[in-house]
């Protein structure tokens, strides 16, 4: 499971230093997509697959099913670890998100993005308004089945 936040850089090359514990993870293969939130996504290679299945299970005659297929799919590219760790960026998705230089990696479970500091930052501030969580999150239940 893809858990935690990291700092990295990304080298003149566009490429980004996969944090040691996600390294395994990748071992079978890996696609990095347009995420939603201007911020990149790196699935392995069996969840991008199922992702790949919904959309494509999707009606072609929604508007919003082929928005969808567009923004993951033609954006998607294979992303293999290097020997050192690291896997390229491509320039068109480091370009989406202003990526240039410095990168957090944050953990999200079957995934992880990839985000511009600055925005990572952004998104954190957000999570610190305990008032603003307490509605936002009042519908989900979290207790149900777990005790």
């Amino acid at each position: 499971m893809f858990l935690g936040q990291f700092q990295h850089n990304l080298d003149e090359k566009g490429r980004l230093m996969i944090p040691a514990r996600y390294r395994e993870l990748l071992a079978a293969g890996a696609f990095i997509t347009q995420g939603f939130d201007k911020c990149l996504m790196v699935m392995t290679d069996a969840y991008f697959a199922q992702v790949y299945e919904r959309i494509n299970s999707m009606n072609l005659a929604d508007p919003t099913a082929r928005l969808l297929r567009r923004l993951i799919l033609s954006n998607a590219y294979a992303a293999e670890v290097d020997k050192v760790g690291r896997i390229l960026v491509p320039g068109n998705l480091r370009q989406v998100i202003a990526l240039n230089g410095e990168a957090i990696v944050a953990g999200q479970g079957d995934y992880f993005e990839v985000w511009n500091p600055a925005d990572w930052n952004e998104q954190m501030d957000q999570l610190q308004d305990i008032e603003t969580n307490n509605q936002r999150f009042a519908t989900l239940d979290l207790s149900r089945g777990y005790s």
